[in-house]
C-alpha cells in the first residue's frame, strides 16, 4: 500500500514538473537564438543565411521576433544587375533601423543567397530573385508578407512602408547625401547663363519659337513616358530570371513597369512624333515634289510602324485587349 502511494506521489511529480521543464526549454532556446541573431546584427545590418541558418533561426520555433528577408542572387556570374540595386536600398534600409534610437529585438534583416542557400530557394518554391519576403513572429507568412517588387520598387523607402505594414515598427530611412542632383543643376544653370552672356547683344533666340517648341515637345515626351512614375516609385531597370537567365525589359502587367520600358516608349513616341512632323512638313513646304514624296513616305512610315510597336506593348500589359495593328 506504502508503495503504491510512493508510486503515486512519483507520477504525480513527474507530470507538475514536465511542462514547467519544457517551458523552461523553450525559454533557454529562445534566449540563445536572440542572443545570436543581436551578436550577428551587431557585426552586420544585414544577416547573411544558408539553408541551415534559415531552418534554425527562421523556420524552426521558438521564435518571438519577426525577420525581412531578402532573396538575391549576388554573385558575378548569375550576371544579376537588378540585385545588386536592390541589396543597396535593403542595406540602406537594414542600416537605419540597426543605427536607429527606436533599435529592438523584434526585428531582424537577413539575406539568402542563391548560390549559398539554393535549397531555400527550393524549399520556397522561388525561381526569381531579388524577392522580399516576411516571416512573422507568430504564424506562417500570408500573402501579403511578400513584398510587390513589381509595383512598389525597391527604394528603400518603400520597404520601410511595408515593413511597418508588416510589423508595426516604423524606420526612418536616412540616406547619405547626394550633391549629383545640385551640381547639376548648377552646371546647366551656369551654362544657360554663359551662353545668354556672351549672346548679350542678340537673344533673338529666346523667342525663337522652334527652340521653345523642341523644349516643350520632349518635355511632353519624357512625362508621358513614365518617368515621373520611376522617380517615385523607383522600379528596377529590368527583370532578369536567375534561373533561365532571360532578361524582361516590358513588364507583363499594367499595375507597373521597367526603367528600360519608359525608355522604349520614350523612343517610340520621339519617332511617332517625327512622323508627324515629316507629314506636316511635306504638306506645307516649299521644297521640290521629289523631296516632298520621300518626307511622306518616311514619316507615314514612321508613324505605321512605331504606333504598331506601341500598340503591340499595350496589348501585351493589358491582357485580353482585341485591337491590334501590323504586329499582333
Amino acid at each position: 500500500m506504502f508503495g503504491n502511494v510512493l508510486l503515486l506521489l512519483f507520477l504525480f511529480i513527474n507530470i507538475y514538473n514536465d511542462p514547467a521543464d519544457a517551458q523552461k526549454k523553450k525559454e533557454t532556446l529562445l534566449s540563445e537564438k536572440l542572443t545570436q541573431m543581436m551578436e550577428w546584427t551587431s557585426k552586420r545590418s544585414v544577416i547573411r543565411m544558408n539553408g541551415d541558418k534559415f531552418r534554425r533561426f527562421v523556420k524552426a520555433p521558438p521564435r518571438n521576433y519577426s525577420v525581412v528577408i531578402m532573396f538575391t542572387a549576388l554573385q558575378p556570374q548569375r550576371q544579376c544587375g537588378v540585385c545588386k540595386q536592390a541589396d543597396e536600398e535593403f542595406q540602406m534600409l537594414a542600416n537605419s533601423w540597426r543605427y536607429s534610437s527606436a533599435f529592438t529585438n523584434k526585428v531582424f534583416f537577413a539575406c539568402v543567397d542563391f548560390d549559398e542557400g539554393s535549397d531555400v530557394f527550393q524549399m520556397l518554391g522561388m525561381n526569381s530573385a531579388p524577392t522580399f519576403l516576411h516571416f512573422p513572429s507568430k504564424g506562417k507568412p500570408r500573402k501579403s508578407d511578400t513584398y510587390e517588387l513589381q509595383v512598389r520598387g525597391f527604394a528603400a523607402e518603400q520597404l520601410a512602408r511595408w515593413v511597418a505594414d508588416r510589423t508595426d515598427v516604423q524606420i526612418r530611412v536616412i540616406r547619405p547625401p547626394n550633391y549629383a542632383g545640385p551640381l547639376l543643376l548648377g552646371f546647366l544653370l551656369a551654362v544657360i547663363g554663359g551662353l545668354a552672356y556672351l549672346r548679350r547683344h542678340n537673344l533673338e533666340f529666346l523667342f525663337n519659337k522652334n527652340v521653345w517648341a523642341f523644349s516643350a515637345l520632349c518635355f511632353v515626351l519624357i512625362m508621358t513616358s513614365g518617368q515621373m512614375w520611376n522617380h517615385i516609385r523607383g522600379p528596377p531597370y529590368a527583370h532578369k530570371n536567375p534561373s533561365t537567365g532571360q532578361v524582361s525589359y516590358i513588364h507583363g502587367s499594367s499595375q507597373a513597369q521597367f526603367v528600360a520600358e519608359t525608355h522604349i516608349i520614350l523612343l517610340f513616341n520621339a519617332a511617332v512624333t517625327m512622323g508627324m512632323v515629316l507629314l506636316c512638313e511635306a504638306a506645307t513646304s516649299d521644297m521640290d515634289i521629289g523631296k516632298r514624296k520621300i518626307m511622306c513616305v518616311a514619316g507615314i512610315g514612321l508613324v505605321m510602324l512605331f504606333f504598331s510597336w506601341l500598340l503591340s506593348i499595350f496589348r501585351a500589359k493589358y491582357h485580353g485587349y482585341p485591337y491590334s495593328f501590323l504586329m499582333t
